[in-house]
């Protein structure tokens, strides 16, 4: 453990084999973190908050704040966050409610571009990508291999699919379809499937191939969302993706953007 001395680490905290915290940073009583994880100057890590492995936080970042909901009346919440994230400047990552489960959860291996604000009770899953200054209201949920572009902004309860590609400056107030490439320039649009990331990330072509097809029945057959879906499982596909994805469509509760 390396602790610069003019940073101030409560005796009540807990940090593991080679945690280092750089100058002016401020860690609180009720704080676990664990082995290898980078934080350094002028961070503040406060609340019940627990931070996995080898993470690296960089300066500025406020991690574990109560929630900006005025509903909230200092009942017990936290934020837990996983493994070899990149938390970068200036980003904000505040804890639950008693509306949600009273838990804000990042994953593990995700990337938050600086000023990225995490609101209470939101779920951000694995691998995922949140660029400059996106910013999530409460009660969201991001799936894995999301990448939300800077600058959007996300409305609560709202949840954004897997594999999904929201460009930048969208504003967001429905469900965002797992594989798509989704952007909002008034008004949300859907522009097929997220074909250059799904590709890097190893989906299988085929895979790639079928999704295109079922968002071409989506977004262009001009079909309703229920006669689409009726489209897509009478097609046959043998992609699980396009099981995913129309599973996703079923369960959304506040409608998916087309």
């Amino acid at each position: 453990m390396s602790v610069h001395p003019t940073a101030i680490v409560h005796p009540g905290a807990k940090l593991a084999n080679g945690v280092g915290v750089g100058p002016y940073s401020v860690i609180g009583a009720h704080v676990e973190i664990g082995e290898g994880t980078e934080v350094m100057s002028h961070c503040v890590i406060d609340g019940h908050t627990r931070i996995g492995k080898r993470n690296h936080i960089f300066p500025f970042a406020s991690i574990g704040m109560i929630p900006q909901d005025l509903k909230f009346h200092g009942e017990a919440s936290s934020v837990e966050i996983g493994d070899e994230n990149s938390i970068r400047e200036f980003v904000t990552i505040h804890s639950g409610t008693a509306d949600g489960d009273g838990v804000t959860r990042v994953g593990s291996h995700n990337l938050l571009m600086a000023y990225v604000h995490i609101a209470h009770d939101c779920k951000v899953g694995n691998y995922v990508i949140m660029a400059n200054s996106a910013s999530l209201a409460g009660h969201i949920e991001i799936e894995d291999h999301a990448t939300v572009g800077p600058f959007c902004g996300i409305h609560q309860f709202s949840k954004i699919g897997a594999y999904s590609f929201l460009g930048a400056f969208s504003v967001v107030n429905l469900d965002i379809l797992p594989y798509s490439k989704t952007t909002a320039p008034r008004p949300l649009g859907v522009y097929g499937a997220n074909k250059l990331g799904l590709e890097r990330r190893g989906v299988h072509a085929e895979d790639v191939k079928e999704l295109e097809a079922a968002f071409r029945l989506l977004t262009r057959a001009k079909l309703n969302t229920s006669q689409a879906l009726e489209a897509i499982e009478a097609k046959g596909f043998r992609s699980p993706h396009v099981k995913v994805l129309v599973d996703f469509i079923r369960n959304s509760k506040r409608g998916v953007a087309k």
